[in-house]
């Protein structure tokens, strides 16, 4: 297995652990997603992705509706995608990702975090470089099919890296991949289970007991900001303890 297959195994970020977190992230998606092409997921390939995601962490119809039809009034604020680079204690290089209606309200929280945990907020490039930016997509696998014949016609797709993972198929991708890889799935009638996009650190850092306690408060007080969708380090992870 690859490096995109040891991350998943070893992340243990609770990205999908509150439900209620996990489906305000959704709304913001839909939010983005139809003030940027409209609310007929027909048409609209960002929305049937979310909608996709949405559906896979189990959110029922009726909100996913309510919220297609909040995003597409007029007075609804829209969402902006900010991207916040920093180090936490320890060295540890840390990105967050956010969605926010706020910026200076998401800075301001963003930046009391790493200064409480003995971190710091850095500028613009100072650690994104450390990381690989990449989609990934878990796909239904077809009944019968072979993985070792399907990794073949998945990469002529643009895919790098491709597993079985409690009997569906994730694939790993460059990010600048997504949206081709997205369409080629559709036209080929693969049902696209979720996708999404995450960075893969290309070095790690083992630390001691203690100092993995001082990163996980700073990731806590991440993960409770409603800004905050996703954040990533280079802190070494155990590949053992499942995520929560």
């Amino acid at each position: 297995m690859g490096r995109a297959f040891e991350f998943r195994k070893g992340r243990k970020l609770k990205r999908w652990a509150a439900m209620s977190k996990a489906f305000t992230k959704i709304g913001k998606e839909i939010v983005m997603a139809v003030k940027e092409g409209g609310p007929d997921p027909s048409v609209n390939s960002r929305l049937r992705a979310v909608i996709a995601n949405a559906k896979a962490v189990n959110m029922p119809k009726d909100n996913i509706e309510r919220a297609i039809k909040k995003a597409s009034d007029k007075n609804t604020e829209n969402y902006k995608e900010v991207l916040f680079e920093g180090y936490g204690p320890h060295g540890i290089a840390i990105l967050v990702e956010t969605s926010t209606n706020n910026n200076n309200r998401t800075v301001a929280s963003v930046r009391s975090y790493f200064s409480k945990c003995h971190g710091a907020l850095g500028t613009q490039g100072s650690v994104e470089f450390m990381f690989d930016h990449v989609c990934h997509f878990r796909v239904a696998k077809p009944e019968g099919a072979d993985l070792e014949e399907l990794e073949f016609e998945f990469i002529d797709y643009g895919v790098e890296e491709i597993f079985e993972e409690e009997g569906d198929l994730v694939l790993y991708a460059p990010f600048e991949n997504y949206g081709t890889i997205f369409k080629t799935l559709e036209e080929n009638g693969y049902e696209i289970l979720s996708s999404e996009f995450e960075r893969i650190p290309q070095l790690t850092k083992e630390l001691t007991a203690e100092q993995t306690a001082d990163i996980e408060k700073l990731l806590e007080k991440f993960d409770d900001d409603e800004d905050v969708n996703h954040v990533y380090h280079t802190m070494q992870e155990d590949p053992e303890e499942e995520a929560e």
